[in-house]
């Protein structure tokens, strides 16, 4: 048995571009998250479960990430995982302490090799969850494209303690930190970029109704809806207003630690792409827009002295 730290559950994520804050009513109108905290030039979007936001709006100069944001049990098994991500060479940006912003908590950031900022946190503030029918409950996962997917693997799985589900051919390999078949995936990419962010909802008639609010307000998905095999999740992808792809899904296969085994799904036999047979292939537009706008991340912070965990810039 391996005595490697895992990060733990997805949290979720905050993205960043020029004006995305004021992208806010298609979340909150549309898409069904909740509004958790505003405050100038960030916002805060919850979903029906209970962590204090599961997607954030920050305006930047730039169309990317801000942060993705992990949990973690507590403050041993935090020090436990500075520690190793330490000891694996990461470029760290301060020793585990509090976060000052509205979630608290306490935990640390760090940079995985494409600059992407990770935040591990625990003891954050908490949501009463709701009861509301067909909106999105958590982040199931985030997709990131990146220029080495074989290295970036291998970091995931050295450094933080990921485990390999299964791959898309050679183009894809999906991750899992929970039980959740993944909460990140790479893709091979020309150059690192968000590829999308999946929303997951409680049940599959939930998320064909989430299909059916977006229709009435005149919006349909891009891709989909079908399922996927590799995690056999259902999926419907939509273009936000600031160009970034996201997912509607559910029912995300579960993984067994003691008898899984990562197997290689083709890509060209369209059944294992799409079991329904229902969205057919992305076509180019779509592999397009999933490919994304190139992310440069935070090279800056790898330099900047940072020693305490932030909320970020601002």
């Amino acid at each position: 048995m391996s005595s490697k730290i895992s990060v733990g559950a997805l949290r979720g994520i905050v993205m960043r571009a020029p004006g995305i804050t004021a992208t806010k009513g298609f979340y909150l109108d549309n898409w069904g998250l909740g509004l958790a905290h505003e405050e100038p030039g960030a916002v805060y979007l919850r979903g029906t479960g209970t962590e204090p936001f599961i997607y954030g709006l920050k305006d930047g100069p730039v169309y990317g990430i801000e942060y993705i944001h992990f949990s973690m049990p507590d403050r041993a098994a935090m020090d436990a995982l500075h520690a190793q991500v330490l000891a694996g060479g990461a470029t760290v940006l301060g020793a585990p302490a509090p976060f000052d912003d509205f979630t608290g908590g306490y935990g640390f950031e760090i940079l995985d090799p494409d600059h992407r900022r990770l935040r591990f946190s625990c003891e954050t503030r908490q949501l009463e969850a709701q009861e509301q029918w067909a909106h999105p409950r958590k982040v199931s996962h985030v997709v990131l494209n990146t220029a080495d997917m074989d290295a970036l693997e291998a970091w995931y799985v050295d450094v933080l303690g990921f485990r390999v589900s299964d791959y898309s051919a050679d183009q894809m390999v999906f991750l899992r930190c929970a039980s959740d078949h993944h909460s990140i995936a790479l893709v091979r990419g020309h150059y690192p970029s968000v590829n999308h962010v999946a929303f997951e909802l409680p049940s599959i008639n939930e998320f064909m109704r989430s299909i059916g609010r977006m229709k009435q307000k005149g919006i349909v998905p891009t891709w989909g809806p079908g399922r996927h095999g590799p995690g056999d999740n259902p999926f419907a992808y939509y273009v936000s207003p600031s160009g970034f792809v996201i997912e509607f899904t559910a029912e995300v296969q579960q993984i067994d630690e003691a008898t899984h085994e990562a197997q290689v799904w083709p890509r060209d036999v369209p059944e294992k792409m799409d079991q329904w047979m229902t969205a057919g292939p992305p076509t180019s537009a779509q592999r397009a827009v999933m490919q994304g706008r190139p992310d440069p991340g935070w090279p800056e912070l790898a330099t900047a002295g940072v020693s305490t965990p932030k909320t970020g810039r601002g």
